[in-house]
């Protein structure tokens, strides 16, 4: 394994050599074509605890991502176009997680596995087509392939996407479509996440965002995904998970001369369906309330919600007898409201302190204390340092 991944590395440094030498050589009077590169760096420390509830299990997140890509970006000034093909390494490391003997782990143990040294970090090959089309005041985006999160713009909520996921699930596997206005906002993606095989289930997720802004402070929008939960070969069954936020937005950052001060109200509609376990859609739902405000670089940031449970098979299993769980839902798992059996309406409640000392186009660093309470009950709390550079 060791000597595939290192052919692998040598083969996109060879790659990279290649293009450099040869991207110069071409270049007309309508099109223009140049060496381009990419480079994401991301350290995040996040020490979990969450011993007071049991929604998630306490744990420290301390680790880095290294992502560097390169390509040729072709540009065709006549069309009002301009293409990008590039490909790259996604190289992460959990601090602390080198392999230990299968005496001390057990036979099978994960923490066995050789991946975890420190010279075999590669995650997997980013490879993507980036197309740009300018017609008057619109841009039309589209990418395809293995591409960054990052590519995507639309606000989604925590009940999405948590913040582990987006840490650990940096890439995108399909093709997204944007479409940019100077007031407003559109795209739509699939990311496919799973290929049927004998234990591997199919899986894939149509998103969808959007935002326009009515007036300078006040804009509307939305996020939405279906989220298609299929079977493996040894555990069949479908789940299918839908989920809608429509919201309203309201910067009064330059009214009130703060960095940032935002209110926003969205609604969530979760339409789910087991259709083989259950054989009807359920119908989880709420209102949240998400309010961020800092000025000189401190800040404090709010979220409510008020609504049932937006994950109600989040303790059910498959055909095999396996959870569902993370697996189904991506979201943050606080959003379950309660964490003992109770059914209806609660509150979920996320107070956030933080400070910024650095936070620009190519690097942000930021520190942050995050509190989580269910029905008015302490759930637990976590400690944060992010540290973001991107060229």
């Amino acid at each position: 394994m060791n000597s595939i991944r290192t052919a692998i590395i040598y083969s996109l440094l060879a790659i990279i050599v290649a293009i450099s030498a040869a991207v110069p050589s071409y270049a007309s009077d309508t099109t223009k074509v140049n060496f381009t590169y990419d480079l994401d760096y991301e350290t995040r420390f996040d020490n979990r605890e969450f011993f007071r509830s049991a929604f998630t299990r306490s744990m420290t997140i301390f680790g880095a991502r290294l992502t560097p890509s390169v390509g040729v970006s072709l540009s065709q000034p006549d069309k009002g176009m301009s293409h990008k093909l590039m490909l790259g390494i996604d190289v992460m490391k959990d601090f602390g997680a080198s392999p230990v003997s299968e005496e001390l782990a057990g036979a099978g143990s994960q923490e066995t596995l050789s991946r975890q040294r420190n010279l075999d970090l590669l995650r997997e090959v980013t490879m993507y087509y980036n197309l740009e089309k300018r017609a008057g005041e619109t841009t039309l985006g589209l990418y395809a392939g293995i591409f960054p999160r990052s590519a995507t713009e639309g606000a989604y909520s925590e009940a999405f996407f948590s913040d582990s996921l987006k840490f650990y699930d940096k890439n995108l596997e399909g093709i997204l479509f944007k479409v940019t206005r100077p007031q407003s906002y559109f795209e739509v993606g699939c990311d496919w996440l799973g290929k049927q095989g004998i234990a591997r289930k199919e899986k894939f997720m149509i998103f969808s965002a959007g935002e326009r802004a009515i007036t300078k402070s006040f804009h509307l929008g939305y996020a939405a995904y279906m989220y298609h939960f299929a079977g493996s070969r040894k555990a069949r069954g479908v789940v299918d998970n839908i989920l809608m936020n429509p919201y309203a937005r309201l910067d009064l950052s330059d009214a009130l001369s703060f960095d940032r001060f935002t209110l926003r109200l969205g609604y969530l509609q979760g339409m789910q369906h087991d259709r083989v376990f259950v054989g009807h859609y359920v119908f989880p739902c709420g209102g949240e309330l998400d309010m961020d405000l800092s000025k000189w670089n401190v800040g404090l940031r709010n979220k409510l919600f008020y609504g049932t449970d937006m994950m109600p098979y989040y303790n059910s299993t498959d055909a095999a007898g396996d959870k569902y769980g993370t697996r189904l839902y991506m979201g943050d798992p606080f959003y379950r409201v309660f964490d003992e059996g109770r059914t209806g309406a609660g509150i979920y409640d996320r107070f956030d302190v933080y400070y910024e000392p650095y936070n620009g186009r190519n690097l942000s660093i930021r520190i942050e204390a995050r509190f989580h309470f269910n029905s008015f009950t302490y759930s637990g709390c976590q400690q944060m340092v992010t540290v973001n550079f991107k060229l």
